[in-house]
């Protein structure tokens, strides 16, 4: 597979970078959007607290993140702030500099560092090995499965809390895919809390890796560049070490990345085999978290901005074989998420107030995807409205200099400039339409990775010269977090 940018692409425009418009009036909305989302979050806190004052109404510790106040520092410590100088430093120079493959490298080896040093704050027991071993957790379960065909035949009779030894909460909340992954681990040898964390963290952080793909075959070799330095520092690496979403939030931007891949080629044979290993991971993705179904709104964006329907019939033979494996293997899937949606409601799903977690959702975004994600974000959604305007009034193609030339480039039909539009929209919209199900309530911070972590791709519309200041912001934002916090994952 190559790993060499589509013929179907040029270099495109630059992104915004010494182009005048680094000044203080320009930097002013982004740092005013930047301290609104981070009111945002601490309204959002501060409300939670109110409502708990008296009971444990909102059914969660810190809401709206599911953590305890607990001041604490540990071994990890002094690796997360010398991986973060690092990267603030030099990270936007090494991007820039370094060969493409060379980047590709650093940027999953950079996050690996990042994620490990914020896991061992909390130690090596509490912040790692113990993780994935809690009771309500994958591997309380894992003996169950030592006959591996009944247990997913009857897995459907364990789902509900009234049902004969039911599953504990994260098996009983996600199809049978998720736990025989680390069944599988222990089958080769590799059971136990910290191969499983490692296994988790080392896959996890990949998503780095499929994301800069996909960015360089969509938005271009520049923006991809500029985009490596917040993905391997991002503040999700928090949760990605160690909670299993993490690893789901991997498969699902590797399915992603070669659907690219394969919307992108020029040989028939380049995109089926791209596409049906697309298809295979959109599948495993479906079996590993029910929400990944979701995974459709950003495919078809991929597929929007590659201007190609190609790949289609591929993907979908490479899905259908998960699904007939799935089904062969005795685990009805439909069956399964009904019964879900039963338990769900037959635990804290039911009692949590949707009038507060609608929004206390949307602020665990700001955390998991950092400041520098909503000052990107900021200048996608700028450069979306000014394009939907100038559509909606006839198609004036004139170029248009706002949110640092994207809605100019937007108004030129620079399909680069598009998909770094279109891109994170489509993340957005999977979120809000998670968060309008009511199956979301809480916890969001660890269940929406898959799709808050492409989010701070988005910084790189930003000025070039204000990289550092913003990769430090999204570095003090994971800091603090795990610091002050004793986080659940």
């Amino acid at each position: 597979m190559s790993l060499s940018p589509s013929p179907l692409h040029g270099t495109g425009p630059r992104p915004p970078d010494d182009d005048g418009r680094a000044t203080p009036s320009a930097r002013r909305p982004d740092v005013v959007a930047a301290g609104a989302a981070a009111l945002f979050f601490l309204v959002m806190v501060g409300i939670g607290a109110w409502l708990q004052r008296g009971s444990y109404l909102l059914r969660s510790p810190w809401p709206p993140l599911e953590a305890w106040w607990r001041p604490h520092a540990g071994p990890g410590t002094p690796l997360a702030v010398i991986v973060a100088g690092f990267v603030v430093g030099y990270g936007p120079g090494l991007a820039a500099r370094l060969p493409w493959r060379g980047l590709l490298w650093s940027a999953w080896g950079t996050a690996m560092a990042w994620t490990w040093s914020l896991a061992l704050v909390d130690g090596w027991q509490r912040g790692i090995a113990g993780r994935l071993t809690a009771s309500g957790e994958y591997l309380a379960e894992v003996p169950r499965f030592h006959d591996a065909g009944p247990a997913v035949r009857t897995f459907t009779d364990h789902i509900l809390m009234h049902s004969p030894a039911h599953w504990t909460t994260h098996v009983a909340g996600h199809p049978v895919g998720a736990v025989l992954t680390y069944v599988g681990l222990d089958r080769i040898g590799l059971g136990g809390g910290a191969f499983a964390a490692a296994f988790t963290i080392t896959v996890g952080t990949s998503l780095a890796l499929a994301v800069l793909l996909t960015l360089r075959l969509l938005t271009g070799e520049e923006r991809a560049r500029a985009a490596a330095p917040f993905l391997a520092l991002a503040p999700g690496a928090v949760w990605v070490g160690v909670s299993a979403d993490g690893y789901f939030a991997a498969v699902a931007a590797w399915a992603l990345a070669l659907l690219a891949i394969a919307a992108t080629r020029a040989s028939r044979w380049g995109t089926a085999a791209a596409g049906i290993a697309g298809g295979l991971l959109f599948g495993a993705a479906a079996y590993l978290s029910y929400g990944l179904v979701l995974l459709a709104v950003p495919g078809l964006v991929v597929l929007l901005c590659a201007r190609t329907a190609r790949p289609v019939p591929y993907v979908l033979v490479g899905a259908a074989a998960v699904v007939v494996a799935f089904t062969a293997a005795g685990f009805d899937w439909w069956e399964a998420y009904g019964l879900l949606r039963t338990r769900y409601y037959q635990g804290y799903g039911g009692v949590r107030p949707y009038s507060y977690w609608f929004f206390g959702d949307l602020a665990t975004v700001v955390v998991s995807a950092g400041l520098a994600s909503v000052a990107g974000l900021r200048r996608t959604l700028a450069g979306a409205s000014g394009g939907v305007r100038n559509w909606w009034a006839g198609g004036d193609r004139t170029p248009v200099r706002a949110a640092g030339h994207l809605r100019g480039w937007w108004l030129r039909g620079d399909r680069q400039a598009i998909a770094a539009v279109l891109l994170p929209c489509g993340f957005l919209l999977v979120m809000l339409a998670a968060d309008l199900s009511g199956m979301s309530k809480a916890e969001t911070e660890r269940i929406w990775l898959p799709f808050t972590l492409w989010l701070p791709a988005t910084a790189a519309l930003l000025p070039r010269r204000d990289h550092r200041a913003w990769l430090a912001a999204q570095a003090t934002v994971a800091l603090l977090v795990n610091h002050l916090l004793l986080t659940g994952w």
